[in-house]
């Protein structure tokens, strides 16, 4: 039996943090991990954290859902019939609900081979604060990961006072009550909670609330910059002129007087840049809702 935890959280929570650091953890108890990651866009932005040697499969444009099900069916039949692995790892786009997500792992075809483990949800703790801000639909699933998780990771408390600390995780224990809370920083997680994790036997797909990705405008749109250099203050300014809707953006920007485009990365107003040692394309993924809206004029 090969376990399978399922990582939920919404965009720009830190699913991709938790996914690298506990693979590391896997790999020191030389345990070996494939992963299924989900994305929402085209680019295939989030798998380029997953080192080379790990099975890997990709699904774009959101499709681990009941929708889906038989395309995530074929990806795990391939990784078994294809792969030596221990653990399976599937990581979801931030604007898909947990539950339809599990259901489609859980198939007579896999029954004997794949112990569900549970999800693990991780919840931004400043975002779960500023919650009102969100639209009806993006607040009802950015709830709905939280209310199924077993496990539940309040991240980015280091961006939190001590007080705004407790009354987090307060008030995700009164909305659920049955997940394990654990306070961390860019979803640093022990692998043995993980391990101790007991999932339910079944999904009850009665008990979900439907935020669907089309009811919420929820997309992604892909630029591409050519032959264009901004200063870090021009791009920055740009970003500051957004709407609130645009949630979370990820990509390689070229700066001016940087040999490679660098790594950037935004999430609920909250910018960061890293360098990039090697010349990765220079491209931008938008996700947020209306993203057609968006006016990119002076940045292509």
């Amino acid at each position: 039996m090969k376990d399978v935890y399922l990582f939920s959280g919404f965009l720009g929570s830190g699913k991709t943090s938790m996914l690298t650091d506990v693979i590391r953890q896997l790999k020191e108890k030389h345990l070996k991990p494939a992963v299924i990651m989900n994305e929402l866009g085209k680019l295939p932005f989030d798998s380029q954290a997953v080192e080379k040697d790990i099975p890997l499969k990709e699904m774009l444009e959101g499709c681990i859902c009941c929708s889906g099900a038989e395309k995530t069916e074929a990806q795990i039949q391939s990784l078994l019939m294809d792969n030596e692995f221990d653990v399976l790892i599937i990581e979801t786009t931030g604007a898909a609900h947990p539950v339809e997500a599990l259901d489609a792992v859980y198939s007579p075809l896999f029954a004997e081979k794949l112990n569900v483990k549970g999800i693990v949800t991780v919840a931004d703790s400043k975002l779960w604060l500023n919650r009102e801000t969100l639209t009806p639909q993006v607040r009802s699933l950015f709830m709905e990961q939280i209310r199924h998780a077993h496990l539940l990771l309040a991240n980015k408390t280091d961006l939190l006072t001590e007080e705004e600390q407790a009354r987090v995780v307060y008030e995700l224990q009164g909305y659920n009550p049955h997940a394990f809370i654990l306070q961390t920083t860019n979803g640093r997680v022990p692998l043995r909670l993980l391990e101790d994790l007991k999932a339910t036997a079944q999904v009850d797909k009665s008990d979900i609330l439907k935020s669907p990705i089309a009811a919420m405008h929820l997309g992604s749109r892909l630029i591409e910059f050519k032959g264009i250099d901004f200063t870090q203050q021009q791009f920055e300014n740009w970003v500051r002129s957004l709407p609130d809707t645009i949630y979370r953006m990820k990509g390689y920007v070229p700066i001016e007087g940087v040999r490679n485009p660098m790594l950037f990365q935004y999430a609920y107003g909250m910018v960061q840049w890293l360098p990039e040692y090697l010349k990765m394309p220079a491209k931008l993924v938008i996700i947020g809702e209306n993203v057609g809206d968006v006016n990119v004029i002076g940045i292509q």
